[in-house]
């Protein structure tokens, strides 16, 4: 609720299993482009949340990334998590160029090799919790272990270094207050061993994505040093943890659905258009991301925001946007436009989404297929979720088949 008449306290710290924030529903309703107040960082903020306007902050270059570098912005978490030189606080055309270069290494070959790597992943993890018994754990078994596997192999990092490196990124992702000085921390030695890693990869080359960074050109341009231990970095992190909770929340969506399970049995070939409906409905954050500055003066659903304004958008609110969609609020496996936000808009759209999406189709996909009877080992009230992340994900899926 509002802190005072002109001011929205937004603490998005809502974790009730997948239900979508009511904080987040009433400042679409009420107050579309809104002041808001987050737990960390310096003054208040915009919020915008329609579809239509989220579209404009994230393509108008009177918004920009970049500027909130030095800034105390208001945010999440109490140490930000991006890298003042990663590609998401660029503007264009810096960030154009590094968009150009990393979309090389996510051309359609490497993709297709990504995806019969991760089939193969995905195989031996099945295998494995078929071995164990049921009941088993679809987040265990399946969802922690096959993005981290799968990020890793594509960019090479030795075995003996995953669990310490996802340890870095959840430490990053942390609300709590007590959380600082681990996340600075994280962040500073995550940030020294792939500038180790890609230096070596510059020099000595070899088959995997950061190799593939590290080579790639456009015309006369590569990345220097600094950029591609920061893309490193970026993969990593957002190669893992979000797909991670993904597979999960897709995997709990469907099993309280019958209807739905059932019709996607059914009919199996309709499983992309089924995951891209379920990531425009899933509620997969808590809250904001990375905010932009106003560079001039923009109006914006009849409110003035001043040049200099931090303003956040919710990709959460866009992709349930009455103004866009047909009963945003109901999850339809049948539904093919418009184009929903999660992956983000405009310059800053996930550059690593092909291969999320490859992920979740072959996880799901082969879940389902594997087990045909599979259903929830325990009610779904009983299902216990995440409260301590941004992100929003049960923290164990009991099933059994």
């Amino acid at each position: 609720m509002a802190s005072s008449p002109n001011v929205w306290n937004c603490p998005f710290d809502y974790a009730e299993a997948l239900e979508f924030d009511p904080t987040l529903k009433r400042l679409l309703d009420e107050e579309p482009v809104a002041r808001i107040r987050l737990p960390y960082g310096e003054g208040e903020a915009w919020l915008v949340t329609r579809y239509e306007d989220v579209r404009t902050v994230t393509t108008d270059r009177r918004f920009s990334r970049h500027a909130v570098i030095g800034r105390d912005f208001p945010r999440m978490t109490p140490e930000p998590i991006v890298q003042d030189e990663a590609i998401n606080v660029m503007d264009p055309p810096a960030s154009s160029r590094l968009r150009s270069l990393v979309a090389k290494a996510f051309a359609p070959r490497h993709v297709d090799r990504m995806r019969a790597r991760t089939q193969h992943v995905v195989d031996e993890l099945l295998d494995r919790m078929t071995e164990y018994g049921a009941p088993g754990d679809v987040m265990e078994h399946l969802a922690a272990p096959l993005p981290l596997t799968t990020i890793c192999e594509v960019l090479d990092i030795p075995e003996a270094d995953r669990a310490r490196l996802r340890g870095y990124a959840r430490t990053m992702m942390n609300t709590s207050l007590d959380n600082r000085d681990a996340a600075v921390r994280a962040k500073a030695e995550m940030r020294e061993y792939f500038a180790t890693l890609t230096a070596h990869r510059r020099e000595h080359p070899g088959d995997d994505l950061i190799s593939a960074l590290a080579t790639a050109r456009d015309g006369d341009e590569i990345l220097d040093a600094r950029e591609l231990t920061v893309m490193a970095m970026v993969l990593l992190i957002t190669g893992q943890d979000t797909t991670t909770y993904q597979i999960a929340n897709l995997s709990y969506t469907l099993l309280t659905r019958p209807e739905e399970l059932a019709a996607l049995r059914a009919h199996p070939e309709r499983l992309p258009q089924a995951i891209e409906e379920m990531l425009r409905f899933i509620p997969f954050r808590k809250g904001v991301g990375i905010p932009r500055v106003a560079t001039e003066d923009v109006e914006l659903s009849g409110v003035t925001i001043r040049a200099g304004d931090i303003v956040h958008v919710s990709y959460l609110t866009a992709n349930r946007d009455s103004r866009k969609f047909d009963r945003p609020d109901e999850l339809d496996l049948d539904r093919e436009k418009p184009s929903h936000m999660t992956f983000g808009w405009g310059g800053h759209h996930c550059l690593g989404a092909p291969l999320a999406v490859t992920e979740l189709e072959v996880a799901l996909g082969s879940l389902l297929d594997r087990f045909p009877d599979l259903k929830l080992a325990k009610p779904a009230e009983e299902v216990r979720w995440n409260e301590t992340s941004i992100w929003r994900y049960p923290l164990a899926l009991p099933v059994t088949w």
